[in-house]
């Protein structure tokens, strides 16, 4: 059975095909905004590159390889082995539960010796493959069948639940959320999608009777009262606001932030790097970053609609949701729009976990636009090499 429908071009792709056909132009975009990034966490540190700045450029620098790497591996290689990405992610996620290693009050992290790994991180992708495969697996008539919405309700209600418990509800959300889109994306029904928010209402007196912690609690009513304690629960959210005005039109000038550079201003290296560079680079340079972000975005989905298979434009979807999320999130919550919740910026803040599993997820992005013409089978077992 033929994959790709004859369109002028080869069977198979080689590799300097698929060099040429590697949408060049994101990758540079993506370069442009970790370089940003790069610069922020040199001012952060007062002009240093140690500790973060240089260890930023480095594990980018390896991503950045790995994610051109991933790029050009067949799109049928993802499609076979995405619920084996899926049971990995989660045998690790389950192993926090019993070698985790705490870090700011948190089990989130596993200690394989050479390097620290979050495996919510890697469930972000994971996920996302999962789900492509399943939707890709079913017919239109199939997916409006309400009993076909068991198995990915288990392939997100579990690691959900494994999140929650670490705690870390912004990850949870996030992962919800992504769910979301590529199930709508898939086809189904607004109206299932009501029955899950009215659920979920319900549930909201009973999860914070029993499962948000205090501190998660304290984050909520902070959001609705940020006066409430300004000193205390109330200080990160009243510091970033300030910085953020502070900034005006054109800013302070590069490492020249007062909020961030006399520490008034909490996590500037991390959660809040975007409001030391509002505060340095004004409201023109918080604009044109977003520019930035919303150029990634764009291509993302339009990479989404250029896809021939459902898989890979389930796959698109899931991937540049993932990124909007991470962007809508952290800038909403330094200005105070929602609670804060423990999501960096993507590719500017510091992390290396974080940062490593976006550039796979652009990695699989890329490969899904090199790949945009293959034509997959329902079922991957007739797949032909």
């Amino acid at each position: 059975m033929s994959l790709y429908q004859p369109l002028g071009r080869r069977r198979e792709l080689s590799l300097p095909q698929k060099l040429k056909e590697l949408n060049w132009f994101l990758v540079l975009v993506i370069i442009g905004v970790a370089s940003v990034g790069f610069a922020m966490l040199f001012s952060a540190a007062n002009g240093a590159a140690d500790p973060w700045a240089s260890r930023q450029m480095m594990r980018f620098g390896v991503g950045l390889v790995g994610m051109l790497a991933l790029a050009l591996i067949d799109i049928r290689f993802w499609l076979r082995h995405a619920y084996l990405a899926f049971a990995l992610a989660l045998i690790m996620l389950a192993a926090v539960e019993f070698m985790g290693v705490v870090g700011m009050g948190a089990r989130r992290w596993v200690d394989f010796g050479f390097v620290q790994l979050q495996p919510s991180e890697v469930m972000k992708i994971a996920m996302v493959l999962a789900l492509a495969r399943y939707y890709h697996s079913l017919t239109m008539e199939e997916v409006e069948r309400i009993r076909r919405l068991a198995i990915p309700a288990l392939l997100v209600l579990v690691p959900v639940a494994l999140v929650m418990r670490q705690p870390d509800l912004g990850t949870a959300v996030l992962l919800l959320a992504t769910a979301a889109a590529i199930m709508f994306a898939a086809g189904v029904r607004l109206w299932k999608f009501g029955l899950a928010l009215a659920a979920l209402l319900v549930a909201i007196p009973v999860a914070w009777r029993f499962m948000l912690h205090e501190y998660q609690k304290q984050r909520v009513l902070t959001f609705l009262n940020p006066e409430r304690d300004p000193l205390g629960a109330g200080y990160h959210i009243t510091q970033s606001k300030i910085a953020l005005g502070s900034g005006g039109v054109y800013g302070k000038g590069f490492m020249q932030g007062t909020q961030s550079h006399l520490s008034f201003l909490p996590e500037r290296h991390t959660d809040f790097i975007f409001t030391m560079l509002a505060e340095e680079f004004g409201l023109v340079g918080g604009i044109g970053l977003l520019g930035l972000y919303v150029l990634i975005i764009a291509y993302g989905f339009a990479i989404a609609v250029r896809s021939r298979s459902q898989f890979g434009r389930l796959v698109a979807i899931g991937v540049t949701s993932t990124f909007f999320l991470y962007v809508f999130i952290n800038m909403a919550m330094v200005m105070g729009l929602i609670p804060v919740v423990g999501v960096p910026l993507p590719l500017v803040s510091y992390g290396g976990t974080s940062m490593i599993s976006l550039l796979i997820g652009f990695g699989l992005l890329l490969g899904v636009w090199i790949h945009r013409d293959v034509v997959l089978p329902r079922n991957p077992r007739l797949m032909t090499d």
